[in-house]
């Protein structure tokens, strides 16, 4: 608890906003990286426990091949099955054409595409370079028009690769700015491999907020060197109100080795709750749901801030 105690006595007197949203990655980007191939029906309940918790986000699978993240291979079987909440909107990482086909015909009202602000990382991911993974979104985003599906983007490494090394925010702003002007409503800035740091984090969002208003910006951090926090409270003071987060700090990267978990969810809530910022998330529902899963999977939670039931 120290660790919060430091934060909120270092943020509890600048300006922040009064209320934030929270896109819950856990079922996708929490899950993608386990080498044990969870059941469906694990996951199904997963998804309806998270509907009970008070999210408006929820990122429920990838629809990607089987070959390459085996663990979303019962994408279509999960999407269809889990309750869809109202006013809970349930999406899923289209990473291409057939991705998107896939997602639309099991009624996905939003998706995200994934570039990288890395050459390297993006041969690696997506096998294309930056741009021409530009020109292959052109294809999704043509097709989300039409068929009034929103599409939100997302941009990996943003502060740094395991291939290419350190990352300008110029390299980030340029590609933020290709993904808006395709059609994306959001960017999400993901630091793939967790060295983002306070001071990384003012800089490069000032680079961004040159070409896309706060609201058009998301930040989705990994807490590797334990930094997550502070780098989203960073963010909120900067005008930015949507955050990425995993419950129990599931997740890492398939693509980046030693990338450990995204930012905890119930770590992110608690700390707002003590700042009086509004998530509408129920913390003891979170806990209880991620001890749940932390159970029946045998996945360790990693958050720092649990209820012992």
């Amino acid at each position: 608890m120290q660790k919060f105690r430091e934060i909120i006595s270092h943020y509890s007197s600048r300006t922040l906003p009064k209320a934030i949203r929270i896109v819950e990655m856990g079922p996708r980007d929490g899950l993608q990286s386990e080498k044990k191939i969870l059941p469906s029906d694990i996951k199904v309940e997963f998804i309806n426990r998270l509907s009970e918790c008070g999210y408006k986000n929820i990122e429920v699978t990838s629809f990607v091949s089987p070959k390459w993240v085996p663990q979303m291979g019962d994408n279509l079987e999960v999407f269809q099955r889990i309750y869809k909440k109202p006013g809970v909107t349930y999406s899923a990482l289209t990473p291409n054409v057939k991705g998107y086909e896939s997602a639309k015909s099991v009624g996905v009202p939003e998706v995200a595409i994934f570039a990288s602000a890395s050459e390297g990382f993006s041969q690696k991911n997506i096998n294309c370079s930056i741009e021409e993974s530009i020109q292959r979104f052109r294809s999704i985003m043509h097709s989300a028009y039409i068929d009034k599906i929103r599409v939100r983007g997302y941009i990996s490494c943003v502060f740094g690769c395991p291939y290419d090394g350190e990352i300008s925010p110029e390299a980030v702003r340029s590609v933020a700015l290709k993904l808006k002007e395709i059609g994306c409503y959001e960017i999400s800035l993901g630091d793939t491999i967790g060295i983002g740091t306070p001071t990384k984090t003012k800089a490069l969002i000032e680079s961004v907020l040159y070409d896309l208003a706060p609201s058009e910006v998301a930040v989705h951090f990994h807490n590797t060197f334990d930094r997550a926090l502070e780098n989203i409270f960073t963010a909120l003071e900067m005008g930015i109100t949507t955050v990425d987060s995993s419950i129990a700090s599931l997740g890492g990267c398939p693509y980046a080795d030693g990338a450990t978990g995204n930012v905890s969810t119930e770590d992110v809530a608690f700390l707002c709750q003590e700042l009086g910022i509004e998530t509408g998330l129920d913390i003891n529902a979170l806990c209880r749901t991620a001890n749940w899963m932390s159970k029946i999977s045998g996945i360790p939670n990693r958050s720092v801030y649990q209820i012992h039931e």
